[in-house]
């Protein structure tokens, strides 16, 4: 590689190994524009928002951490991006390592509840001495709202919807094919390598990253993968095939209940789940207690209601908790008041439960007014 320089000198640049594989996580945690989100999606070129580096990842639910995954990613679709680096004279990089990555995702799609990973990216802005809603809003750029982004990478990883890369120096022959072929064949998972090789001369360095793994099999599998825009019909069609016309019912109820309560709908956007959101706007505040997903389950929004008046007091989400656990069929832990709990839409199948259900949200309505 050659540099040539202002004066018109010419610089040669030889290719040098990295001194360890913490530099280059190091690099990457810096400047993650290197795993070249422009070459991943040339139309729409991929951006990052590092939520945490050697993030903890457990094994079995509330269990302890078994696994520090190198880097976690969202990019601005918030898919998930998991990040395993390896210099190539690890023996690792070549079979090893895609073990390991398979395990982090496998796990990462059942264990990594997404509160958990806001708390990473918060501790991450922390250490850098950085405002975490600031960062967030810089890297939307007001293209999103970040309860909707986090909400998304929720449902990303509900699906399956992730991306492995494995970063090197170099990126080995048997890694290349076994990139290739898991490309190729996964649907909802992407699998990349990106090799990015570091020239050094005269004290500079240049660092070129190059994207490996998207052969034109895999690419046409993935371009046939578009996001879907879920209406009524569409979630209707796919609850009655999953859980059959009884519950069709029970959510059609729920909807035409909210209209006047909670006015504003918001449809997922999921490729497989389907999902809408009631939505209260009140004094320039959104309150959306719950979830509908086309796999037949009621979400409690905690979580977000934590963050809204009165409800971002403990008592009060208590005291919502205990209404819901009166209906019969409901048993919400009382740990869950921070989290998303899901409970059946077969619940509500008596008329007196489904009434008493909407008795609740209504409650959650006034005291949203109220406050």
């Amino acid at each position: 590689m050659f540099l040539i320089q202002a004066d018109g000198q010419l610089v040669e640049m030889s290719e040098q190994p990295y001194h360890s594989e913490d530099l280059l996580q190091e690099l990457l945690a810096k400047y993650p524009n290197l795993m070249a989100g422009d070459q991943i999606d040339d139309t729409n070129p991929r951006r990052w928002l590092l939520i945490s580096r050697e993030a903890a990842l457990p094994s079995e639910e509330n269990g302890a951490n078994r696994w520090s995954v190198d880097h976690l990613f969202l990019d601005q679709d918030a898919i998930p991006t998991i990040v395993e680096v390896k210099k190539s004279s690890n023996t690792d990089v070549r079979r090893k390592v895609v073990g390991q990555m398979l395990d982090y995702a496998a796990n990462a799609v059942v264990y990594w509840p997404i509160d958990e990973i806001q708390k990473m990216f918060e501790a991450t802005c922390r250490q850098q001495g950085i405002d975490p809603q600031l960062k967030i809003e810089e890297f939307l750029n007001a293209s999103d709202d970040q309860e909707v982004f986090w909400q998304k990478a929720k449902a990303n990883l509900l699906e399956g919807k992730i991306r492995m890369l494995f970063v090197a120096d170099e990126i080995p022959v048997e890694l290349r094919r076994i990139v290739e072929f898991l490309n190729s064949q996964m649907y909802r998972a992407e699998v990349l390598a990106v090799e990015i090789k570091q020239f050094v001369g005269q004290n500079q360095r240049s660092l070129i990253p190059r994207v490996i793994g998207q052969t034109e099999e895999a690419t046409a599998k993935k371009e046939i993968r578009t996001k879907k825009q879920w209406d009524w019909d569409s979630f209707s069609k796919d609850l009655e095939s999953r859980r059959g016309p009884d519950e069709v019912d029970i959510a059609k109820k729920i909807l035409e209940w909210t209209k006047d309560k909670l006015p504003r709908l918001l449809w997922g956007k999921g490729n497989f789940d389907g999902s809408f959101f009631p939505i209260l706007d009140y004094n320039g505040i959104d309150y959306y207690p719950i979830a509908i997903w086309s796999y037949g389950k009621i979400e409690i929004q905690f979580k977000w209601l934590q963050r809204r008046p009165p409800f971002d007091a403990e008592s009060k989400r208590k005291e919502l908790l205990d209404r819901l656990n009166q209906i019969p069929g409901f048993d919400i832990p009382i740990d869950a008041i921070a989290r998303f709990p899901k409970v059946d839409l077969s619940a509500l199948k008596n008329e007196d439960s489904l009434k008493q259900f909407l008795d609740v949200l209504d409650w959650v309505v006034q005291e949203a007014k109220k406050s």
